[in-house]
């Protein structure tokens, strides 16, 4: 770094400016454009953080807030009575409304840890082998639907047994 500082800059200077050596003759040939601050699309904020996620800013609070993992449509509204906010667009809450309204969703238990408790009540069942924990396990609805016609969700898709054939008539 030192030895760059300490190159000369009079030989580079006379093969820019030519023969003669006279740097006005170089800088009046020669013009440098003024460097302007990039232009940058106004800044807006596209969605706002609640309980570690992010609600879209284009809906009612009330509709946004059942973005997150536990808050249901009863539980939004309820959050907004206790509060006494209007059931408002997201984007035009300011700061501070969100603020309290990132306290008072904190109170309930949402997200990662609604779903780690949900997931242990599960691993028990299934590891004290009770009829739920064993439905579980199959893959098979547990609160007493029935399956002849239904729970195509649970069961997957239909598979056809090979070598079954219709009795004929």
């Amino acid at each position: 770094m030192a030895q760059a500082l300490a190159i000369p800059v009079g030989p580079s200077l006379s093969l820019i400016c030519g023969p003669s050596g006279n740097p006005s003759s170089f800088s009046a040939r020669i013009s440098f454009p003024a460097l302007s601050p990039p232009k940058l699309p106004s800044l807006s904020i596209k969605c706002a953080r609640v309980g570690g996620v992010e609600i879209p800013n284009n809906k009612r609070i009330e509709f946004s807030l059942q973005y997150i993992h536990g808050i249901g449509r009863s539980r939004a509204r309820k959050i907004l009575c206790d509060l006494n906010m209007d059931n408002k667009i997201t984007k035009d809450f300011s700061e501070e409304e969100l603020i309290t309204l990132r306290d008072e969703v904190s109170k309930y238990v949402i997200e990662g840890d609604l779903r780690r408790f949900n997931a242990l009540a599960i691993r028990r069942l299934k590891e004290i082998q009770c009829y739920r924990g064993v439905r579980h396990i199959q893959g098979l609805p547990c609160r007493g639907q029935r399956t002849k016609n239904n729970c195509r969700t649970l069961k997957g898709k239909r598979v056809a047994i090979p070598g079954k054939k219709k009795a004929p008539r």
